[in-house]
């Protein structure tokens, strides 16, 4: 069963191929309000991660993982959370992986 969201939403989508509307960021390819519906967020605890270069490497693989949109690493907390569409978890861990770390 489709929800209204979820039909507005490929409504929206079939209307902007129709109407040739490409390259617009994903919070100006959703109506208001569907746009945060549509995002999730998953959140990693990563004991390994102390200092900028760790924040950066971390931040580098997982933006390149399909679907992300925001990256946040948290030294203090060591705490690294990650905002997109279609999240992958596998996806995710193994790009922290790559980095050199590892979630728990």
């Amino acid at each position: 069963m489709t929800t209204p969201i979820g039909l507005a939403v490929a409504v929206y989508h079939v209307l902007r191929r129709a109407l040739g509307v490409q390259g617009l960021s994903l919070q100006t390819r959703y109506p208001p309000g569907v746009y945060w519906m549509v995002m999730g967020e998953i959140a990693y605890k990563v004991p390994g991660i102390h200092c900028d270069r760790c924040k950066r490497a971390v931040s580098s693989e997982l933006e390149q993982v399909a679907g992300v949109e925001f990256v946040d690493v948290d030294l203090e907390t060591k705490l690294v959370t990650v905002r997109g569409t279609d999240l992958d978890d596998a996806a995710l861990r193994a790009a922290i992986d790559e980095a050199g770390y590892a979630a728990a």
